[in-house]
Order: C-alpha cells, then structure tokens, then sequence
C-alpha cells in the first residue's frame, strides 16, 4: 500500500481517463483513512482487534485486485475508498498489539521495529513499481493485492487479541517514519478523533493548535497534490519514465529515513517551530524548483526534477517530527485526543490535495500542480509565523 499503490494506482486511471479522475482516484484513497476512528472504537469496545486485521487486510486486496477490471470512474472511487479503508482497519490496531500486549518498557523498541519495517516495505514497493510499471502498471495493483493477500494467514495465526483494554489510552508521540501517503501508516491511525476532541473545535481552532492545524493543512495539502500525481506528473511534463520516477523516490524515501534522528536532535536544541519553519523553507524551494523546471527546456531536465523531488522528501522528515512535537506540546485537551485531531487533518489535507491538484491538472496541465502545491506551503509557512509554542518551562513535551 504505501510502495505499490501510490505509483501503478494513477498510471492505470491516467491511461484511460482524466487528470481530474486520477486525483479524485487518490482523494478517495486517503479519504479511507478518516475512518480510522470507527476501526478504533470497534477493536476497543468489542475486542476485534484480530478480526479487523484481517478483514482490513482482505478488503485491502479485493479493492486492489478488482481495480484493474473495471474502467468506470464510480467504480473506481468505490474500489479505491474500500482500499483506503481496509489498510487503516488494519493499521489502526498494528499500534494496539504492541501497547495493549506488551509492558511499557518494551513500547519503543517495538514500535521502532514496526515503523522499521513500514519503511522497508515502502522503498521495497516503489522499487517494484519501477519494474512492473514499465510494462503494464496494473499487473503491480495485482502484485500488491498478491503481497496484501500473503499477509492474511499469519495476520490471523501469529496475532492474538488483548483481553482487557488499556485504561486510559495510552500516548504515543512517534512519528511516522515514512514519505507523504498517510494511508495505511500504524503511527498515524494511532491516535483516535474522539467525540469529544470534535466537540471542542470550536474553540480549539481559535487557540495556537488552531493555527497549527491551519498550517498543517494548508501545507501538506499542498504536497498532497504532488505525491498523489507523482508518476503522472514525472512523464508528462519531464519525460521520467515511471520506472525512474518510483527508484527516486524509492532512493529519497530511504535516505529520508535517516534523518528522523538528527531532526529531533535540532527540534529539541532549536525549537520545533523554527525547525518546522526551515523544512517548509527547503520544500517550498524545491517545489519552485520543480515548477520552474516544467517551462524550462533545458539539458538533464528530468535529473534536475528528480534531485528538486529529493529535497521535497527529505525535508518531510523535520517537518514530520517537528509538526508532531508541536501539535503535542500545543494541544490544549491532552496529548492523545490533539493528535487524533492532528492526525484527522493530515488525512483531510491528504484528500483536498489530492482532489484539487487532479482538477488543476485537468484544467491547467500537469506542471500547474507544482504550482499549487507551492501556494499551499508558502501559506502554510507563513501562518507558522503566528504559532507560538509554550515555554518549555512551564509546559514541557512528554516523551518517552
């Protein structure tokens, strides 16, 4: 879901249908991913949490699989969502198996095995999507559907569900170490939207968290349009090859990976606002670079592409660690339910980035996408002007 999908995904709806359908395609995706709550609630009030792995997991490859068989755009958003849907079903208690069945001293090797091997499995899918997209791409949805579907007998075999729920929720500020695509992340369906966290939106949404949600979204929808037509846009307005476009990213997911370390070092030495600031900065940079890029007709226009795309990728592993810094140190109704609501946005942003950059394309061309995702960011940044963080000393992060 998180190598595959997003690359063979809009080449096949980009073969026989618009650029508009292809970001709605990817809209419904990550609108998948708002259902986290409901998967959440369910496991915790009912004790499912096996039985929602693996019926997330089978709707997963049902939607992948029976994707490439049909070419009507309804039944392609359906397809999608139910795609979107079933990887957060199971994502969403990947996080609930570990700190519902294991003491707290052994939560953070844990989850740093699962983000491990998230992020494996990513770079592992975009490098076979750089294989099979050279040919036809919907051979790699029924290579994903094939992995998904492998995963079914030891997701049922080796998982047990916990007898008791953890009482209260435990809080985990990890952040997802993994490129853009929040769909089916274990970190980001974490944190549940609660009732409650929705009711105090109102005046939430006036309050710094507010601005920081504003920035959030504004920015990562604006990101949210590029990643989503990635391969489409590489061919179309720079002449990658899809399977050049996937072994770059492939390449820039995996060093991305690297830095999460060092980006929380500068959060906790410099601010994770400035930090935050500085990684939109680079991005901002980067994209501009790529918008410049589709009028220009200059010599290694597709390397320079791909090195301005690196930097678009690697700068999300400060704002990723410094946006979740923030949003735990500013949420003014506890850590666990300002993450779900942090989290909620960023699937938000996910869905109108995706929509929108599809009907700017459809409207403007492909290269007009960079340029709404440049607009997103420099809004976004400028709006972090206004987020204040609190004074360590009277409100310091939690960590583990």
């Amino acid at each position: 879901m998180a190598g595959l999908t997003p690359i063979v995904l809009p080449l096949v709806v980009s073969r026989v249908s618009s650029a508009a359908d292809v970001g709605l395609v990817m809209a419904a995706l990550s609108l998948g991913g708002l259902a986290a709550p409901v998967w959440g609630s369910l496991a915790d009030r009912y004790r499912l949490h096996r039985p929602l792995l693996v019926i997330g997991l089978l709707a997963t490859t049902i939607g992948l699989a029976a994707f490439p068989l049909s070419t009507a755009p309804a039944a392609w958003l359906g397809l999608a969502l139910l795609q979107g849907m079933g990887a957060s079903a199971a994502a969403t208690v990947a996080n609930l198996f570990v700190v519902e069945m294991h003491p707290q001293a052994e939560w953070d090797e844990r989850i740093g095995w699962l983000q491990t091997f998230y992020g494996g499995g990513q770079v592992a899918g975009l490098l076979l999507a750089g294989i099979v997209s050279q040919a036809d791409p919907r051979v790699g949805l029924v290579a994903a559907a094939g992995l998904t579907a492998l995963a079914l007998l030891p997701g049922w075999l080796t998982t047990q569900t916990p007898s008791t729920p953890v009482t209260p929720k435990p809080t985990l500020l990890h952040p997802a170490r993994h490129s853009d695509w929040a769909v089916g992340s274990p970190q980001r369906h974490f944190h549940h939207l609660s009732l409650s966290a929705v009711r105090r939106l109102g005046s939430t949404l006036r309050s710094r968290f507010g601005l920081l949600l504003l920035a959030w979204l504004l920015s990562f929808a604006g990101a949210a349009a590029i990643f989503s037509l990635y391969p489409v846009l590489m061919q179309q307005v720079y002449g990658i090859a899809p399977g050049f476009s996937s072994a770059g990213f492939a390449i820039a997911a995996g060093l991305a990976l690297a830095l999460y370390a060092p980006a929380g070092h500068l959060s906790d030495r410099f601010g994770a606002r400035r930090v935050l600031q500085v990684a939109l900065g680079v991005r901002l940079l980067a994209v501009l670079g790529l918008f410049g890029l589709g009028f220009a007709h200059v010599n290694g226009q597709g390397w320079l592409a791909l090195l301005s795309f690196l930097f678009v990728v690697l700068a999300w592993s400060l704002i990723n660690v410094s946006g979740t810094a923030l949003a735990a140190q500013l949420s003014p109704f506890g850590e666990g339910e300002g993450m779900g609501v942090f989290n909620a946005t960023t699937a938000l942003a996910g869905v109108i980035g995706a929509a929108l950059g599809g009907w700017i394309a459809g409207w403007w061309g492909y290269h007009a996408t960079s340029g709404l995702a440049a607009v997103g960011i420099a809004l976004g940044l400028v709006v972090t002007a206004a987020v204040r963080p609190r004074d360590r000393t009277t409100h310091p992060e939690r960590e583990r």
